[in-house]
This record gives structure tokens, sequence and C-alpha cells, in this order.
């Protein structure tokens, strides 16, 4: 339970950042910094299923084995997507944060 409290420490600071407005970026800058916030918050959201996915191997059902695989999966795809996002958003304006 700790990766997943982590995880929520993590996702409630990038939402406390400057309380909702933050969520509201005003320019590119401030677009990359949520993105990357995003990004590091969908990764590690990634490795928390894998280790359940992993962890509940012969211990549940085939159908609650093949829902904790495709939930990973989606985990995966949303970091990825958040990595296109971020390198667009900082092409041209120097390295990702």
């Amino acid at each position: 339970m700790s990766d997943i409290e982590a995880l929520l420490k993590q996702l409630t600071a990038l939402k406390e950042l400057g309380g909702p407005r933050e969520l509201r970026p005003t320019g590119p800058g401030e677009v990359a910094a949520l993105l990357a916030g995003a990004r590091s918050a969908a990764g590690r959201w990634a490795d928390v299923l894998d280790e359940i996915r992993e962890s509940a191997q012969g211990l549940v059902g085939p159908r609650a084995e093949a829902a904790l695989e495709v939930a990973f999966r989606r985990a995966e795809e949303s970091y990825v997507e958040l990595e296109i996002a971020l390198a667009d958003c900082t092409r041209g304006r120097g390295s990702a944060p």
C-alpha cells in the first residue's frame, strides 16, 4: 500500500501546487510542468498496477487477471501518451522538465 499512498501524495501535491488555478496553465512552461507531473504520476500508477497484476496471478480468477492486465496496459499507454505530449510541448524550448 505504500506505493499507492506515495502516488496519492504525489497527485495531491500536483493539485495543490497553487490551487485549482495551477491546473489551468497560462503558458507553455506551465503546461510542460503540469504534463511532467502527470507523466510521473502515470508512470508510478503503471508500476503499482504491474505489481498488483504480477502478485495476483494464480490467486484470482481469469476474469480478474484479464481485467488487471487491461488496466496495466491502459496505464502504460497513458504514460506513453503523456510522454508524447510533453515532448511536443518542450520541442523548440529546450529539454523536458
